[in-house]
């Protein structure tokens, strides 16, 4: 199976030149406001937490408040970075695979505010008690683990690391389909004490899709030879 990544994959030139919309370089005309405009979408859930924060609307448990909010939107930014590929393969638009890298590492940032939140101020640094949940836990596991493989695909995401890595790189970066999976039992598990399944079962359904197309897109892939 092809991975979806933390960084954007080559060919979108061949496709702006036959349209007629690439630029000399090669890229087409609309990638630079498109990545613009993700970026700024990106950025969106933060400016959110800022303004309830600045507006006193964070509610009765504030840190409880940042603490799911930023670890659905990491839930959100893998399902979107798992999307791209599927998407570019059903419109053959290639240059969307140049915004896969800016998604994951938006999965990555907020995991890493989603993480920070709870180190710190549900926590206070206090290393012997993360550990002690994270070993009764499970949902506390599945979040950590998710984290801890979500650090390597980020760090190995610019473009002088695929280089460096060459063909090992596709095979790391294979790791997000863990990833998706930890994070959606971190999210079922999480809710499932307090009986609210609605969101985690959107989240499995749409992680199992993604998925399933994959093994689909690959099983067809090994039977054409």
């Amino acid at each position: 199976m092809q991975p979806s990544t933390l960084t954007p994959a080559s060919g979108a030139g061949a496709a702006g030149r036959r349209t007629g919309l690439a630029r000399p370089g090669g890229a087409p005309r609309w990638i630079a406001p498109a990545k613009a405009a993700v970026f700024a979408a990106g950025l969106y859930p933060l400016a959110r937490l800022v303004l309830f924060g600045l507006t006193d609307r964070l509610g009765a448990n504030p840190v409880e408040f940042i603490t799911r909010s930023t670890g659905l939107w990491t839930l959100v930014m893998l399902c979107v970075t798992l999307a791209v590929t599927p998407l570019r393969r059903m419109t053959g638009i290639n240059a969307l695979l140049r915004f896969r890298r800016m998604l994951g590492l938006f999965a990555f940032f907020y995991a890493t505010l989603h993480f920070t939140t709870y180190f710190w101020f549900d926590k206070w640094f206090d290393l012997m008690a993360i550990l002690a949940d994270v070993g009764k836990r499970p949902f506390i596991t599945m979040g950590f683990a998710a984290f801890v493989l979500l650090i390597p695909l980020a760090a190995t995401s610019p473009r002088a690391m695929v280089r460096k890595l060459g063909r090992h790189w596709a095979t790391l970066h294979r790791a997000i389909y863990a990833i998706a999976l930890f994070g959606v039992l971190h999210f079922w598990w999480m809710r499932a004490g307090k009986h609210d399944l609605a969101q985690p079962k959107l989240y499995a359904v749409i992680v199992a899709v993604l998925l399933g197309w994959r093994l689909a897109a690959w099983g067809w892939r090994r039977v054409r030879g």
